[in-house]
């Protein structure tokens, strides 16, 4: 997509404001105001992205002296991302407008045994078919495409792009999915860990400061928002959270230890005992409250969205009792992520739409990436 107006800083800032303005829109001098830039840069940036399709009008406003005010809203069908969550049985993308609004979905059966050539060949034709007949079926190619954002489990180089040894999968070592999907869809890829997406999309809706997203699903992992941005660690391989190892002699993983809470976790699922698994959850969120004293978890995954009320409960009843231990404030909130069974693939797209709007300090800041 072609986006000279917004190569600048300023215009990402401003183009952010029109965003959360609404349809109500907003004038040139709040916007002024708002950035501290200067009411003649407004109006240039303003200009350009009318030029662009990407601002129009919104109507008047009565002014307190002179002339009204013209009001300006964003055109959230001007642009569109596509977000991509690929798990390990099952694939799931969704193609939102430049507001993070789902305009279109796909699911499809996945199956990672199959490596990872085979899986993005699946892959690429889902993201084809919504790309073209997403906002029309039949019909032309989402207008202003950014590319894809591509979510799944770890660990991974979110930097480069390529996959580590996915848990149970140690065939996908070393392979370079955002190149690969980069050359056949010939769209700009963005690739990150599951886990890290759903942060991303919670944290940019402003749930609070610091938190921990944990993913209960066909695995188990972690995303770390600490101060307002997103933790990836220096290696991008913060959040392992499911392979921290809590019973020594405890069953194996397929991760090669024994004892992760990762398997404790399946096992009691597989088995049908979720106030076991629960339980064990809430041992590694009380280990995460302990240590980076956050403000908040949050649980999502199928394993979680399948009794909320349970999970919800248990976990919060160790953290609680953790805390209490500990001396430290009893109420951290435990509660489930919103977003339900989209919430990585829409926090997917919004790896592209973040920088866009100027909030790289959210999906980037910390740590690498």
């Amino acid at each position: 997509m072609n986006l000279p107006a917004l190569r600048g800083h300023n215009a990402a800032l401003v183009l952010d404001l029109l965003r959360t303005a609404g349809d109500g829109g907003i004038s040139r001098l709040e916007l002024a105001e708002r950035t501290g830039l200067t009411p003649q840069a407004v109006s240039k940036i303003t200009a350009r992205l009318r030029t662009e399709g990407l601002a129009a009008e919104a109507g008047r406003r009565a002014s307190t002296g002179g002339k009204p005010r013209t009001l300006l809203r964003l055109v959230p069908e001007a642009g569109h991302a596509i977000g991509l969550h690929l798990d390990r049985d099952e694939l799931t993308a969704v193609l939102v407008d430049l507001t993070g609004h789902v305009v279109a979905e796909r699911r499809a059966p996945l199956d990672f045994a199959a490596g990872a050539e085979a899986v993005v060949d699946v892959a690429v034709e889902v993201v084809r078919d919504l790309a073209l007949g997403g906002v029309t079926s039949p019909g032309p190619p989402a207008p202003g495409l950014l590319g894809v954002g591509i979510a799944l489990p770890g660990p991974l180089d979110h930097a480069s792009g390529v996959l580590h040894r996915v848990t149970g999968f140690p065939a996908w070592d070393g392979f370079a999915l955002r190149d690969a999907f980069g050359g056949r869809l010939g769209l700009p890829v963005v690739v990150d860990k599951d886990t890290n997406a759903a942060a991303l999309g919670l944290a940019l809706g402003g749930v609070a400061e610091s938190f921990a997203y944990l993913h209960l699903g066909t695995g188990l992992g972690a995303g770390l928002v600490l101060g307002g941005g997103l933790y990836r660690g220096a290696r991008t391989g913060a959040g392992e959270f499911g392979h921290q190892v809590v019973q020594l002699d405890g069953p194996p993983c397929e991760c090669g230890a024994r004892g992760c809470i990762e398997a404790l976790c399946l096992a009691a699922v597989a088995r049908g005992d979720l106030d076991e698994a629960a339980r064990v959850l809430g041992a590694g969120a009380g280990n995460l409250v302990s240590l980076l004293d956050i403000d908040l978890v949050l649980l999502g995954g199928r394993a979680v969205l399948a009794d909320e009320e349970r999970f919800v409960r248990g976990v919060r009843s160790v953290v609680t009792a953790r805390t209490r231990r500990g001396g430290g404030n009893p109420e951290v909130p435990v509660a489930v992520a919103s977003g339900g069974e989209r919430a990585v693939a829409e926090g997917a797209a919004q790896l592209l739409l973040a920088p866009l709007f100027g909030r790289a300090d959210v999906a980037f800041s910390v740590g690498r990436g």
